[in-house]
């Protein structure tokens, strides 16, 4: 529906519309800001078909580099926002401003992805971060925070409230998700890497479609995840992390923002539901779901009693994701709707199974060290525990979520919207 036009005068267009949204639209931290605008020429057909991409600069730039007389694009407002304050977002108003055109006409929103892309994996490692900075906020109250004698115990002596186990639960639980939560976007980050520069292009080919599959699991689970751990922070802080003083309430109002921005938790779950999965024909869902039975197979064969417990988790979880895969490549033609209600779950589905698998490498790996004597002892047996609760706390869920996927449709369909 973009309403910005384009029109062409001599080497250049001139730019007019209205823009919301804009981080750093404007700000004194540069002199210099330069805007990428979405809009459409006079001849452009209706739909993401017709919309072009443009440069527009603040100031003009001379000849000789420097800084010329201001253009067209103008701040209106900054909007008052629940979090990330230190981020100006700025409603920008483009007034027969000069913009230069990016790669080809109505070839704009194809061209923007390329950086999109970036864009959305660059908000899930916010999220990651987010994750990661409640977590230790958490930590460090709850290892100081007295209250409460230990369950169990013959000691009557006031007791930090890491030693209570429902508060152990919910750090285990931030701290077991966030290390899934970084080791697959690490796992991501390689895979771009290797399909910029391997020298065979089967493996660039191979590797950019599991990119593709997976940025939308990264930035629509890490962000969700951080809104919940941020949450999960506050809570274990009790009042003290509903008040400013602690710092906890910050990191939830941040992180909020997360699933929004770059394209809604729906929108990455559309795209990975339609785009990655259902048009794809499960290709790349079925290399990586090949690649989590290997894992699985070599914990059952090579571990111990905690890897083989991760190991079952795994292809338990694994045969969830399988069966929701499959209900989208044989539903989502035949009946999109009925599949799309399931998108999100699907994508939560993904996430917590993607997270399983690399936490699983990572226990494995920590194992084969510990029996080497190699490494850090404590710090590879806290990643073989840690492994395990998220086997038995996070993969658990794989099962009721695949049910959401492939069932979950009848009363959200049939329901009226005045019932709503």
């Amino acid at each position: 529906l973009v309403k910005t036009r384009a029109v062409r005068e001599g080497d250049h267009y001139r730019i007019s519309g209205q823009k919301i949204f804009i981080t750093y639209g404007e700000h004194d931290l540069t002199k210099q800001i330069v805007h990428l605008v979405l809009a459409r020429t006079p001849e452009a057909p209706e739909g993401t078909k017709g919309i072009s991409l443009f440069v527009v600069p603040k100031f003009m730039v001379k000849p000789d580099g420097s800084l010329g007389e201001r253009n067209g694009a103008k701040c209106a407002s900054l909007e008052h926002k629940l979090g990330i304050h230190a981020s100006p977002t700025a409603v920008m108003i483009f007034e027969n401003a000069v913009g230069y055109l990016v790669g080809e006409e109505n070839r704009g929103l194809e061209t923007m992805f390329i950086m999109m892309n970036a864009a959305r994996f660059s908000v899930g490692l916010e999220g990651i971060g987010l994750s990661e900075r409640s977590t230790q906020r958490a930590v460090a109250y709850a290892r100081q925070r007295m209250q409460g004698t230990e369950l169990g115990g013959s000691s009557r002596d006031k007791v930090a409230i890491v030693r209570h186990p429902d508060v152990r639960r919910m750090l285990m639980l931030m701290k077991s998700r966030t290390e899934a939560l970084r080791a697959v976007a690490a796992v991501v980050a390689l895979a771009m890497d290797l399909a910029h520069h391997d020298p065979s292009p089967q493996v660039r080919r191979e590797q950019q479609a599991f990119v593709d599959l997976m940025i939308p699991v990264v930035k629509g689970w890490s962000t969700e995840s951080a809104v919940e751990l941020a949450s999960l922070g506050v809570q274990v802080h009790g009042g003290m992390g509903y008040v400013e003083e602690t710092g906890a309430a910050q990191h939830l109002r941040d992180a909020r923002i997360t699933p929004i921005y770059e394209g809604t938790t729906g929108i990455q779950a559309a795209d990975l539901m339609g785009r990655k999965i259902a048009r794809d024909g499960r290709t790349a869902a079925r290399a990586v779901l090949a690649q989590m039975r290997d894992v699985a197979q070599s914990l059952e064969r090579d571990g111990d009693e905690p890897l083989k417990a991760i190991a079952a988790a795994l292809s338990d979880a694994t045969a969830s994701l399988a069966g929701a895969v499959d209900f989208v490549v044989s539903t989502y033609e035949a009946d999109v709707r009925r599949a799309s209600v399931g998108a999100v779950p699907l994508l939560e589905l993904f996430g917590v199974v993607a997270g399983g698998w690399q936490m699983a490498r990572a226990a494995l790996a920590a194992r084969r060290r510990l029996a080497s004597g190699d490494g850090d002892a404590p710090f590879l047996a806290a990643k073989v525990l840690t492994a395990r609760f998220y086997a038995d706390h996070m993969l658990c869920r794989a099962r009721g979520l695949c049910h959401a996927v492939v069932h979950g449709a009848d009363a959200a369909l049939a329901i009226d919207d005045d019932q709503l």
